[in-house]
């Protein structure tokens, strides 16, 4: 036989061969048309803040809207049930919540589910990525580093961005690119402004947060739709005022949508969320200005999309959570946020005496956390409940205590213990209300360098606490001078705020006419303008306008 001849004949048979299986892998391997896949971001509104009703909500997701798990958690805090672990990256059912277990209704819920129910054929996947009270800084690659070192250090203390590995657009880009290969990304939803001007400069930043992930991903802006949400408008309202600014986001995108929140209600609780009812509604609002927007093709010889793993209603029991910091060890000098108390459980980092997160923010545990306002809180407490923290103490020194906290009646108070022994005095609210948090002093205790456990315990109903700061007597806390810890108390707590209503700094002065020669005298870290000087708390008479010339 000539088996030169017989190669020469094979070879062309085989390249064909070779090209058909290679042309129906690719075709196999391609993009599912009838997948449309959306980027749900922003921040505690998008995160979800609506009440779930269980049994509409969680009984059983549409087969096909499903979301992609933007971090590891366990699958009971999305279904109500104990099942197995859904690792980041994975596709699941889009039972709520989606975004964070701690948090509730999201209007990307039941704008997935109105659009499953608008486009037969078609199954929808939501990227969820938002962190409650953030500002859109934090999803710019270029200043989301900056700022949660800076602006949102405290946020950061929260735990919520180590989800996303401390970098929330580069979670949002890295399962955009995962979600492309088995679908189309067909939009961007985004619920975002309460905590920035919605100004030229904020808008600018919105569209770079979402073209920044267009051009990685090789989109065409021109296809790809942007729908942005409008802020709580009725009753008690934060931000109204801010939904004009969100409107002229249309000069900056080719393809926008708004989701008008005219009439809907919010949560009666506090003036920045909406509630269930407010959320299901503008979750539909957001489906029907992006049915306006995108291509409703559906492809008839598209395969059916099965990308959920049966496995994950398997039943397993969570392990329990090993005792230690909630995020890493909290450094002192510095704030130690009530909410960070340690993981492990009751009886070992906290012990709280109803069951049940009360207020329903942040954590699974028992110890109730609130959102009075644009913060987290722990309210509730009473008399012989405790939280642990675990803290690193830099340097051995004398340092002042304080608090900021909230209550009626002046009743509520907490003593603290490092290693077990109390240090510094009670601490007791000024009962001005729990809509009014003040600064108050602790005293004064003696620390060694190094990690220590230290204890906040309650000792009379009905206190809310902010957070406990430690400051090192000889430095100065909070970037500010002339800051003295021998005050009376009649002496008040002050903010300062530049024109644009934005936080500078917090500090403390014998009234009203020595807050403003401390302006004036210069407080750290402050450039030459106009600033209002309101105390803590205040309003009305109680502020003024102050210019600071070098």
């Amino acid at each position: 036989m000539d088996f030169k001849k017989v190669s020469e004949l094979l070879t062309p048979a085989l390249l064909l061969v070779g090209g058909l299986l290679m042309l129906a892998t690719l075709a196999n391997a391609a993009p599912n048309p009838n997948f449309h896949i959306y980027i749900a971001y922003g921040q505690s509104n998008m995160a979800g803040n609506g009440d779930i009703d269980p049994a509409v909500d969680q009984a059983e997701a549409p087969k096909n809207f499903i979301m992609l798990a933007s971090h590891t958690a366990n699958a009971s805090a999305r279904s109500g049930k104990t099942t197995q672990s859904i690792k980041a990256g994975e596709w699941a059912a889009a039972i709520p919540p989606m975004f964070h277990a701690f948090e509730n209704l999201s209007p990307a819920d039941y704008f997935g589910r109105a659009m499953v129910d608008s486009l037969p054929g078609v199954t929808v996947g939501i990227i969820p990525v938002a962190i409650g009270a953030v500002s859109i800084r934090a999803f710019d690659k270029d200043q989301y580093q900056a700022y949660f070192n800076g602006d949102g250090k405290d946020i950061k203390g929260w735990g919520w961005i180590n989800d996303y590995d401390g970098n929330p657009p580069g979670r949002i880009l890295e399962l955009a690119k995962k979600a492309k290969e088995v679908g189309v990304i067909k939009g961007f939803i985004f619920h975002q402004g309460e905590s920035d001007g919605t100004d030229a400069n904020w808008r600018k930043t919105v569209y770079k947060t979402y073209k920044d992930i267009i051009d990685a991903l090789d989109l065409d802006e021109n296809e790809v739709p942007f729908v942005a949400g409008e802020l709580l408008q009725e009753g008690n309202n934060c931000c109204s005022s801010k939904n004009a600014g969100i409107a002229q986001l249309k000069n900056n995108f080719k393809k926008f949508g708004l989701a008008s929140s005219k009439g809907l209600k919010g949560n009666g609780k506090d003036p920045y969320h909406f509630g269930r009812e407010g959320v299901i509604e503008l979750g539909r609002r957001y489906c029907s200005e992006m049915l306006k927007l995108i291509d409703k093709t559906i492809d008839p010889d598209a395969p059916a999309v099965n990308l959920v793993d049966p496995s994950q209603s398997t039943v397993e029991d969570e392990p329990p959570e090993e005792y230690g910091p909630y995020t890493e060890a909290i450094e002192l000098p510095g704030k130690v946020q009530a909410e960070n108390y340690n993981k492990g459980g009751a009886g070992k980092a906290y012990y709280d005496l109803n069951k049940g997160n009360e207020g329903g923010k942040l954590r699974k545990d028992d110890v109730d956390i609130y959102q009075p306002n644009m913060g987290i809180v722990v309210g509730y407490c009473q008399k012989g409940e405790w939280l642990k923290y675990t803290v690193n103490v830099a340097a051995d020194g004398e340092y002042a205590i304080t608090a900021n906290v909230a209550g009626d009646n002046g009743t509520g108070g907490f003593v603290l213990y490092m290693d077990d022994e109390q240090i510094g005095t009670e601490i007791v609210n000024k009962g001005e209300g729990f809509d009014t948090f003040s600064v108050v002093e602790g005293g004064k205790a003696k620390l060694k360098a190094g990690e220590h456990e230290l204890k906040l315990e309650i000792t009379n109903d009905w206190i809310d606490i902010d957070y406990v700061e430690f400051a090192l007597l000889g430095e100065v806390p909070e970037g500010l001078t002339n800051v003295r810890f021998d005050m009376t108390e009649a002496e008040s707590s002050f903010n300062l705020f530049d024109l644009q209503g934005k936080h500078v700094a917090s500090f403390r002065a014998a009234g009203m006419d020595a807050a403003v020669r401390m302006v004036k005298d210069g407080i750290k870290g402050i450039r030459q303008g106009v600033y209002l000087v309101r105390a803590a708390g205040s309003v009305g008479i109680k502020q003024k306008v102050v210019v600071y010339e070098k």
